[in-house]
């Protein structure tokens, strides 16, 4: 029987978005074949710029196009006007709330959310209409992940949920205390990131999983484990490409900021060329190349 395979795309703001499209890119500039059997991944997963690349590829547009659209000199994208530091000193009191649980956590992280100073819904709905190529869900397996406000709850969006592509897209990547929320019908959703960078544990059902992750290995998670320790309980089951020093370096301070978009997609793209042959064993079964 063929393994059940999944794609899962983490999130990491515009950089993430870029390096994740680079590394793709990248894996096919070395193994075109490695690429296209991640790109036709029974499953995709995609959480905040993960959730914006999982659209984009499974719409069937070229990787170059999407490579290309990553390093034009023009871009759709806001600048946020706000640092991944000023996001996490909104939260600091949500998240050490003594005797609450993670999903009071997330609903007091809500309301801040809710309460922002963000540009209009309208304008940040108009920047992801331009990121995507097809408004459509496409005719396979794609899961988003959101955060119910209200619950607190992981929302997984697919083409059978009857909710807009990009709304879902809009949903996962709403940055709380720096994009608006997304209403959709009565429920309000912020960034599937919250919960985990990765959301790892959407693909259980898989056999195999690649995962991309726009960050150190080490990077702290607000919520338990990130995403390593996500892939450790996985077990031999995942593998993970995390942002090398070089990526790191290109997303600077700043990863929402639409500047770093163009060195973290080159970045990407060369981090690609090095994994293509680990990650091409690993899905044929094999053990990794011995690294020195």
């Amino acid at each position: 029987m063929t393994a059940k395979r999944a794609l899962v795309l983490a999130g990491g703001g515009v950089a993430g978005i870029a390096w994740e499209t680079g590394v793709l890119c990248g894996i096919a500039d070395e193994s075109p074949e490695t690429a296209a059997a991640l790109l036709d991944s029974d499953v995709l997963v995609g959480t905040s710029a993960g959730a914006a690349v999982a659209a984009q590829i499974s719409s069937g547009t070229d990787l170059g196009e999407l490579f290309a659209r990553q390093v034009a000199a023009d871009s759709p994208e806001l600048h946020p006007g706000m640092g991944v530091e000023g996001v996490a000193e909104l939260f600091l009191a949500a998240m050490t709330a003594p005797n609450t649980s993670a999903a009071q956590k997330m609903q007091r992280i809500g309301a801040v959310a809710l309460a922002a100073q963000t540009v209009a819904a309208p304008l940040r709905r108009q920047v992801i209409e331009r990121r995507l190529p097809s408004h459509r869900w496409p005719d396979r397996c794609l899961r988003i992940t959101a955060i119910d406000i209200d619950t607190g709850e992981l929302t997984v969006f697919d083409p059978d949920s009857g909710v807009d592509l990009v709304d879902a897209v809009a949903a996962s990547c709403a940055v709380p205390g720096v994009w608006p929320p997304v209403l959709i019908g009565p429920r309000r959703y912020m960034d599937g990131g919250m919960r985990s960078s990765a959301n790892l544990d959407v693909a259980d059902d898989c056999d195999l999983a690649v995962v991309l992750v726009p960050s150190g290995q080490g990077a702290p998670s607000p919520f338990g484990g990130g995403a390593a320790e996500q892939a450790a309980a996985f077990g031999g089951r995942a593998h993970v490409v995390f942002a090398d020093g070089a990526a790191l370096r290109a997303f600077g301070s700043n990863p929402l900021d639409p500047a770093c978009r163009v060195p973290s997609a080159l970045a990407g793209r060369d981090q690609g060329r090095r994994h293509a042959a680990d990650i091409a064993r690993f899905l044929s079964g094999r053990p990794p190349l011995a690294e020195g």
